[in-house]
């Protein structure tokens, strides 16, 4: 992408007028189109006061903005508080019966691990694919996934060391044995086009916190439509009513589409600001996006080398989250604070995370601090 696009975009994000920003991982960076969304809303509030028919039609629209970037129908997304709220709908509408084994990789962000452990008292039988060398083998869950496996939750990349996951082979194992699967795509939604169609996926969860550069407070599941009716959630609320405003106590009528997966009142503020991240994206192209993460992600490693410092990432990867095996991680994340670069860490790793308004100049900032701070790295 042109050194001039990547200046005008990240002109649109006022932290880096102080800061070099590297945490998208943990939060994207807030941009003028997102800020200028939250103002619209407190417009609206202030001079309407409770405008709900408008708040309402602006939740649907949102509906319809995640649905087109994932390539999916309107019908076939819910909005949700968290992912966590979306996992949690589908493990709660499952049956743990004759099929029961849960299959999932070591590498799950700790709340999926949560979800689905709870269901072990419904009769759920949680195993856990082991990694090798920071990956995880195809072969480990060919050992696992079997005729009584109902669903196989994945995460599309490990929070804590960047690894991409092999979806669309471990999705046909899954299938194969009439196994469901489901993709934790969290930590990626957002750096390149999605099509959750083409994955073949039975569910897809993520959020807007991330690199849909929205804030926390909403997530959206997609449910495969041939599904969603054979579901049906025991944990809902009002908005997962087929008539929210039915106001019918006594009457438990889940909605016909995915909207049967929501539950209370939906986050006006978090739609509005997220759904101008998408818009954003959008207008930049995923495609673009992916292309530039991918460079300054290998840059990056390459530096790292050249540095003999281990990464904990693969070498291979296209990003955008890049983590860097280290002695005291959380001192080197204080260290780069004070030299105004924002990152992050989990456990031994230092992570760097990039998205379309880095730049070839972060990365060289970062590797000259990294040569300034070798101690506190494992090198080769």
């Amino acid at each position: 992408m042109a050194e001039v696009v990547i200046s005008s975009i990240r002109n649109r994000f006022p932290v880096f007028q102080k800061k070099i920003y590297l945490n998208s991982c943990s939060q994207g960076a807030l941009s003028d189109k997102v800020g200028a969304a939250f103002q619209e809303y407190l417009r609206t509030w202030h001079e309407h006061g409770s405008p709900w028919d408008l708040w309402v039609q602006h939740y649907e629209a949102a509906r319809a903005v995640f649905a087109r970037l994932i390539g999916a129908e309107t019908d076939e997304v819910a909005l949700v508080a968290s992912a966590s709220a979306g996992a949690n709908g589908i493990a709660s509408a499952l049956s743990y019966g004759e099929r029961n084994r849960v299959v999932m990789g070591e590498f799950e962000f700790p709340t999926m691990g949560h979800i689905w452990l709870a269901q072990r008292p419904r009769g759920a039988d949680v195993v856990f694919v082991p990694a090798d060398n920071d990956r995880l083998p195809v072969e480990g869950y060919r050992a696992l996934i079997d005729r009584n496996t109902l669903i196989v939750p994945m995460t599309h990349i490990c929070f804590r060391n960047g690894f991409r996951m092999p979806v669309p082979d471990i999705v046909r194992m899954a299938h194969d044995q009439g196994a469901l699967a489901l993709l934790d795509d969290y930590q990626d939604c957002g750096t390149r086009p999605i099509d959750a169609k083409a994955m073949d996926l039975d569910f897809y969860v993520s959020g807007t916190l991330k690199y849909l550069l929205g804030p926390p407070g909403l997530a959206f599941l997609y449910v495969r439509k041939s599904l969603i009716e054979t579901l049906t959630p025991t944990i809902t609320g009002w908005f997962g009513q087929a008539n929210p405003f039915a106001f019918n106590e006594q009457l438990l009528e889940p909605a016909p589409n995915a909207r049967r997966f929501e539950s209370g009142t939906p986050p006006i503020p978090s739609i509005y600001g997220a759904s101008a991240g998408v818009e954003l994206l959008q207008e930049i192209g995923l495609g673009r996006v992916a292309d530039h993460i991918r460079m300054l992600t290998s840059m990056l490693l390459e530096g790292a080398r050249g540095l003999r410092i281990q990464a904990k990432t693969p070498p291979d990867s296209v990003g955008p989250l890049v983590v860097l095996k280290a002695k005291d991680a959380d001192a080197l994340v204080q260290k780069f604070a004070r030299q105004d670069v924002v990152l992050s860490s989990r456990h031994d790793g230092l992570r760097i995370s990039f998205h379309v308004y880095n730049t070839p100049d972060d990365v060289k900032h970062v590797l000259g601090l990294l040569e300034s701070n070798l101690d506190l790295l494992v090198r080769k």
